[in-house]
Formats: structure tokens, sequence, C-alpha cells
């Protein structure tokens, strides 16, 4: 899985992920689309655009890729070329909200995010360490929420981090409300956060 705003370092071996990444960079685009394996039909229908950051060419051909999460999508229509999977894609944005709603949006985010900072701080030491080296620290809150097309950058370095299967990490990346992920990410925190207290 990737995600908005998460680096995402990739060890590129395949021949025809090779040829890939090189037609990324020649062609000036520097990003691809990443989604998960779904077995029905090859990969899922939601996915996020890998911005390429940098690309160590190594002398057997393989590559490491430092990539980040760029925009999410839905993919429209599937396709093959020479044997990596393509798609026709749209785009997803978070819907902004009434201004009415904005209040109780705001006293949601808050509240998550400080649950979302607790249950980080109550992980053992090794965890956290682990965490923070991997992907670095926990984003700060955004001013404003309505003008984030992928919603806070928060939320996003938080899911991969969260011990939970890619399905849910799905349903969350595909949600265009921001008040409907931040209440999946409540659910899965007071999930996690009763095993912490026993």
């Amino acid at each position: 899985m990737a995600y908005p705003n998460v680096p995402c370092p990739l060890h590129v071996f395949e021949p025809r992920y090779r040829l890939m990444i090189r037609r990324c960079m020649e062609t000036g685009t520097k990003q691809f689309g990443m989604c998960i394996i779904d077995r029905e039909k090859g990969f899922a229908d939601y996915g996020c655009m890998l911005q390429i950051r940098n690309v160590h060419f190594l002398p057997d051909g393989r590559s490491v890729v430092d990539t980040l999460g760029g925009k999410r999508f839905r993919v429209l229509e599937r396709g093959m070329r020479d044997g990596y999977h393509t798609a026709d894609i749209e785009y997803l944005s978070d819907i902004q909200v009434e201004v009415e709603e904005l209040q109780q949006l705001w006293e949601l985010h808050d509240a998550v995010y400080n649950q979302a900072c607790l249950w980080f701080q109550n992980l053992r030491h090794r965890f956290r360490t682990q965490i923070l080296h991997h992907f670095g620290s926990m984003p700060e809150r955004e001013e404003n929420l309505q003008v984030i097309p992928n919603g806070p950058a928060w939320c996003w370095w938080l899911l991969p981090v969260l011990p939970v299967d890619f399905r849910c990490q799905l349903s969350v990346l595909s949600t265009t409300s921001l008040k409907d992920r931040l209440l999946k990410i409540q659910q899965i925190l007071t999930y996690f956060s009763r095993d912490q207290s026993k």
C-alpha cells in the first residue's frame, strides 16, 4: 500500500517493473500508480500515485527507488503494457463540508489526533523507535482542513503504522469523506488502545 505524503522506498528487480521505472524517468512524469493485489481483478480499484524522488540503478539492472505518495485515485479501466498493469484513473479529493458542519469536523479531528498521539506514546519504546526511523515523526495538525485534497497528512502517516490488514487500510484510502476517515481511524485506535491498557 502507498499513502499520500508517506515515503515508499522500493526495491525494483522484476524486468517488467524495471522497464516501467525507466519509462517513468525517460518520459519525465516521474510517477506511477500503486495498488494492492486483488485476486479477481488483478489489482484493487483504489490506489495512490507515487512520485519518484530518486532512483539508484545497480550494476545488475535492479534499482532502489525513493518515492513519496501523491494523489489518491480510483481505477476506471484496466490494461496491460509489456507485462505490467496499466489503468485509466480519476483522482480523488475529499468532499468539502458545509460551514455549519465544520466546527463538528474540527472537534472530531482534534479528538482523533489526540487519541492517535496518545496511542503512539503508549507503544513500547522499541516499536516507536522503529516507526520513527522508517516513517519519520508524525506530522503536525494542518490549519485548514478544507483546502487539503487528501485530508490531513497525519492520518496517512498513521495508517501504515496501525497493525490492520490491507482491506481495512484500503477502505480508509478510498473514502472521500474526512469525517468517515476519522471515524474509521477512531474505531481502530479505540480497539488497539484497549489492548494497550491490559
